[in-house]
């Protein structure tokens, strides 16, 4: 058949065209979304896109007392993943410099990695890492519970108390909160050793059926467990003001809770929550704040626990009163500290700073 006849070019041409789209077939990028989820991938998120449903911003944990001082973790979060994670509280003075300098940033780097508080202990620096890891995962519980209100009030969320001292240990309190009601509450911490154990034994199981019947932090004190049931209302109370708002938690909140509250008439609605900080070890005694926000802003400010006893009653007595003010007045935990009462003061802005921080403030 000669080179020319019109077949020929014809079968030519056809080869050509098949031969062409073979070929951008086959260059098609790997990006595509449509290859990706044909492998069974995920199509990757617009660039700056954070994931949706997961926490964004700064969520601080509790502060943690050890042996050798508080640890307190402070998380951000994008898209509900830990981003960075940061000690804003660690042991400091003397030895503890060396091993903080050298522990925290291991811990920081270990919680982004895992992406939750189980990480390994530092070697060297077991007190620490404990109390890192506490408060670590107290931050990731007020995460989720953040997250709760949004995804409707039928969803469970886990709410976790702050340490309350006792004369005989630390008590603090997780609870479960579902459709506005405890589900479920157990002591996580609790006094041990010598007779403090048959105590707590016998009172703990008591006092958390109480808090799953009451649905709330009023619940009788169990006989000859005086301190540790003042311990567990005090932690069971700091849970539940840490429910956020419009979770439907309002009735395991009670009325000290931090449910919102719809105020004002008519269309003029602003939300009202209670928020009680993390109780702030002072040289003189502990300082716990709590306050009331309506509208994004401060109404009211208490100290719920202060030094007290001898010289310090006078000194809380004259400068929690302007200390509250000044929190209210400034909307904020930037307040000067009241002269002659620097120890109290910089609990208070402590603590403060902390319910804050649980407001997304």
């Amino acid at each position: 058949m000669r080179k020319s006849h019109p077949v020929r070019r014809a079968v030519l041409a056809g080869a050509a065209t098949v031969s062409g789209i073979v070929l951008l077939l086959s260059l098609k990028p790997a990006s595509d979304p449509g290859s990706a989820q044909a492998a069974g991938q995920a199509p990757p998120a617009a660039a700056g896109q954070a994931p949706q449903g997961g926490v964004n911003g700064a969520v601080t944990g509790d502060a943690v007392q050890t042996q050798y001082g508080a640890v307190r973790v402070r998380l951000t979060m994008s898209g509900g993943k830990i981003t960075q994670a940061e000690a804003v509280q660690a042991p400091k003075g003397g030895r503890s410099d060396q091993i903080t300098s050298a522990s925290v940033p291991r811990l920081n780097q270990a919680a982004v990695a895992a992406q939750s508080a189980d990480i390994d202990a530092v070697s060297g620096a077991t007190y620490t890492s404990a109390g890192y890891k506490k408060s670590l995962q107290s931050a990731l519980d007020k995460a989720k519970a953040s997250t709760g209100g949004a995804q409707g009030s039928g969803n469970a969320q886990t709410l976790t108390g702050d340490v309350a001292q006792t004369q005989y240990g630390p008590v603090q309190v997780r609870v479960t909160v579902a459709g506005g009601k405890i589900t479920k509450a157990e002591a996580v911490q609790a006094p041990k050793g010598g007779r403090s154990d048959q105590i707590t034994s016998a009172s703990v199981p008591r006092l958390n059926q109480a808090a799953v019947a009451a649905g709330s932090a009023e619940i009788d004190a169990v006989s000859g467990a005086t301190y540790t049931s003042a311990g567990y209302k005090q932690s069971l109370q700091s849970a539940l003001d840490k429910a956020p708002a419009g979770s439907g938690s309002s009735q395991a909140a009670g009325s000290g809770g931090g449910s919102s509250q719809a105020v004002g008439s008519g269309g003029g609605q602003a939300q009202t929550q209670t928020l009680t900080g993390s109780v702030a070890q002072t040289e003189y005694g502990p300082v716990q704040v709590r306050i009331t926000v309506a509208d994004g802003k401060i109404t009211k400010a208490e100290a719920v626990q202060a030094p007290k006893g001898g010289r310090s009653d006078q000194i809380t007595s004259a400068s929690v009163p302007r200390l509250n003010q000044a929190a209210v007045a400034a909307g904020n935990a930037q307040i000067d500290a009241v002269s002659g009462a620097t120890y109290t003061s910089a609990g208070y802005k402590q603590s403060l700073q902390s319910a804050l921080d649980q407001a997304g403030g």
